[in-house]
């Protein structure tokens, strides 16, 4: 992790050293300020990376202390976080009026959200995101549209047509994974598991020999969490290692986060060479998609990429391709047609659909949309 300098402005002087101590372990260079003024001027003075500061402080408001440094030309790019015991939805939403970029309430959790947004900021490059595999990341505005399905029968296809490439499935649905149940995958290593090892322990040889090899479908699957009592137990500080592990030890990594929109997921997106979304035909998911596209595009995923899939699961009924592209104002990439009891077929035998089915129109399409995809990711990456 790159070298970079935080400054953390509170007035509570044991909560200030708390802090304190974590990002030091992270090798950070630390300041701290105990004033929302002697803060100001530390932070015009030293330039830190980034400013951690509880909003409550003794001399000046929080969102004054804010709304200065955005006033000011040489910090009104720098990245703030409250960190507070005021959970107040009002203090929330005044914070973040006033220029604050993130807000977290002081908890068991403020640690590892702070260490996750920390990770986010500094921790991967555009640079190093150039590097490793090709990563593909599958979602979608609401559950239940075969975004998981589709997801590993790309996958299942890009090793066909490419037998020499190493490709990787990682399962990132919370609170509970799907992959395992489509490929028939019932062991035990899992993204929390592996997101609760060190660093030293999951380097890409690792990823190379420990990654279990799903045989039928011919990749590498890090399965998701196998309960939802159980994903609380994922080190959010650890999924970027553990992305950027996988790009280094495979040519393909493709991911799937489902209708998981999070401070975890959301960089997924941001740096994938290809984001691909899963539309069904039914006027609420056509809206909701609509909605999901727009507010990426504020957080810089346009349109341009993202590969849009729209899958006629459930029935025959519902819009048609030219339909839900007039609803969305966008060229939709590929569409799968009405499997009809074919598709849940396949996955009760926990095959692809390619290989079950090989004559299919479906499987047609399945093949040369992974084909598309992988044009349109390195075209994107060079």
């Amino acid at each position: 992790m790159p070298q970079k300098k935080i400054l953390i402005v509170d007035s509570d002087v044991a909560s200030r050293n708390f802090i304190a101590r974590k990002l030091q372990d992270l090798k950070f260079d630390i300041l701290q300020a105990g004033s929302g003024k002697e803060g100001l001027i530390f932070t015009w003075r030293d330039r830190p990376d980034l400013v951690i500061a509880d909003p409550v402080l003794t001399d000046i408001k929080g969102e004054e202390f804010a709304a200065k440094l955005r006033a000011d030309a040489r910090t009104v790019s720098l990245p703030l976080v409250a960190l507070s015991s005021d959970h107040n939805p009002m203090r929330v939403r005044s914070c973040q009026d006033a220029g604050f970029n993130e807000y977290i309430t002081k908890s068991g959790q403020a640690v590892p959200m702070l260490t996750d947004i920390v990770n986010r900021l500094f921790g991967i490059s555009k640079a190093e995101m150039q590097q490793g595999g090709l990563m593909m990341v599958f979602f979608s505005a609401k559950g239940g549209t075969g975004t998981s399905s589709l997801c590993a029968n790309t996958a299942m296809n890009i090793s066909k047509s490419q037998p020499e490439a190493r490709v990787a499935v990682a399962d990132l649905v919370l609170p509970i994974g799907s992959i395992d149940r489509i490929v028939g995958y019932e062991g035990v290593q899992n993204i929390l598991t592996v997101s609760q090892k060190s660093p030293l322990q999951t380097d890409k040889e690792f990823f190379q020999k420990e990654l279990p090899s799903i045989e039928l479908w011919n990749f590498n699957l890090l399965a998701g969490s196998p309960d939802p009592e159980l994903s609380g137990q994922l080190d959010a500080s650890r999924v970027w290692d553990v992305i950027m592990g996988l790009k280094q030890s495979y040519d393909y990594l493709l991911v799937d986060i489902g209708r998981s929109l999070s401070k975890i997921t959301l960089p997924l997106l941001q740096h994938a060479d290809l984001a691909v979304m899963m539309i069904s035909t039914d006027v609420s998911t056509i809206s909701l998609t609509d909605t999901v596209l727009g507010y990426l595009e504020t957080k810089g995923v346009s349109q341009e990429m993202i590969y849009t899939v729209l899958n006629r699961h459930a029935s025959l009924e519902g819009l048609s391709k030219r339909e839900a592209e007039t609803m969305l104002g966008i060229q939709i990439n590929a569409a799968i047609p009405y499997l009809g009891p074919n598709f849940g077929f396949a996955n009760s035998q926990h095959r692809p659909f390619t290989l079950k089915f090989p004559t299919d129109t479906a499987s047609i399409i399945f093949h040369e949309s992974a084909r598309e995809m992988i044009e349109l990711a390195r075209k994107r990456r060079s």
